[in-house]
C-alpha cells in the first residue's frame, strides 16, 4: 500500500470527477493520503474531505503566498483545528521568493510563528520552499524546528541542503520532478536519502510525473514516483511502498 504524503484534491481541477480521483487512487493501491489545507479557503474544504473519507487527512496552516493575508485570528484557528483527530501536521507552511507574492519579511514572520504553534502542540511540520533554501534552513534553525521535525515536500534542493534537514529532523518528501529525464539533482539526492527518511507525495493537481507531464496530476500517479524511487533504490515497489507507508505512518501518526 502506498501513501500520497501532499495533495490538493479540493483543488477547483478536481471539481468535475473528484470522487472517481479518490477511487483510482484506492484501486492503484494508494490506501493513505494526505491533504493541504494552506489558506482561508482551502482549510475547511481539506478537512471536509478528511471528514467525509477514511483514507484521507488533513493538515492546516497558512501558505507563504498568503502569507500577507494571515490574521492573528487564523492563527488561533489553525490550533483550534489542530485538535481534530484527522489533522495530522502544520502546513504547507515555508518561504516562496520564486512568486514573491508577500513581501520577505511577512513571510518569514508568518513562518515562524506557526513554526512555534507546531512546537506548543507537538505537531510535525510541512514545508513548502520556493528558491529559499538558505533562508529555510536559517529558520528552521532559529526556531528549533528539529524539536517537532516534518517534512520537505516536494525537495528540490541540493544533497548539501537535504543533509542541514536530515539533520534537524526531517523528512525528505519526493514527487513528480523526480521522474522527469533531466532530473538529475533530484535522483541524486534521493539516492542519498536514508530509507528511513524517505516519502512520496504527488502535489496533484501540480507537477504530473512523466509520462503524463503537461497533464492533470492525481493521487494515482504516486505509483509512477514510487517506480522511479524503486529503481533508484535498488528495491522492488512493494518494498519501497511499505518503506515509505511506515514512514509516513510514523512522521503523521496515522492510523
Amino acid at each position: 500500500m502506498l501513501t500520497d504524503t501532499h495533495v490538493h484534491l479540493n483543488a477547483p481541477q478536481f471539481d468535475e470527477d473528484r470522487h472517481e480521483v479518490i477511487q483510482r487512487a484506492l484501486e492503484n493501491g494508494i490506501s493513505r493520503m494526505i491533504n493541504v489545507g494552506f489558506n482561508r479557503e482551502t482549510i475547511p474544504s481539506s478537512i471536509a474531505l478528511a471528514e467525509q473519507y477514511d483514507c484521507i487527512y488533513s493538515t492546516v496552516g497558512w501558505h507563504p503566498q498568503d502569507a500577507k493575508d494571515m490574521t492573528p485570528e487564523d492563527l488561533e484557528w489553525i490550533e483550534q483545528l489542530c485538535s481534530h483527530p484527522k489533522v495530522v501536521a502544520i502546513g504547507e507552511i515555508g518561504l516562496d521568493y520564486y512568486w514573491d507574492t508577500s513581501p520577505k519579511d511577512v513571510q518569514d514572520k508568518v513562518f515562524r510563528q506557526q513554526i512555534r504553534l507546531a512546537r506548543k502542540l507537538g505537531m510535525p511540520i510541512a514545508i513548502h520552499n520556493r528558491d529559499a533554501h538558505h533562508d529555510i534552513i536559517q529558520v528552521l534553525r532559529e526556531e528549533k524546528a528539529a524539536e517537532v521535525g516534518g517534512v520537505m515536500h516536494c525537495f528540490s534542493g541540493s544533497w548539501e541542503t537535504a543533509k542541514q534537514c536530515l539533520d534537524m529532523n526531517f523528512y525528505i518528501s519526493f514527487g513528480g520532478p523526480v521522474t522527469f529525464k533531466n532530473a538529475k539533482q533530484p535522483k541524486e539526492v534521493l539516492d542519498k536519502v536514508p530509507l528511513d527518511r524517505l516519502l512520496i507525495e504527488t502535489d496533484a493537481p501540480y507537477l504530473t510525473p512523466h509520462p503524463y507531464r503537461g497533464k492533470r496530476n492525481e493521487t494515482a500517479y504516486v505509483k509512477l514516483v514510487a517506480e522511479t524511487a524503486a529503481q533508484i533504490k535498488g528495491l522492488t515497489l512493494e518494498q519501497i511502498a511499505q518503506i515509505t507507508t511506515q514512514n509516513a505512518i510514523t512522521l503523521f501518526d496515522l492510523k
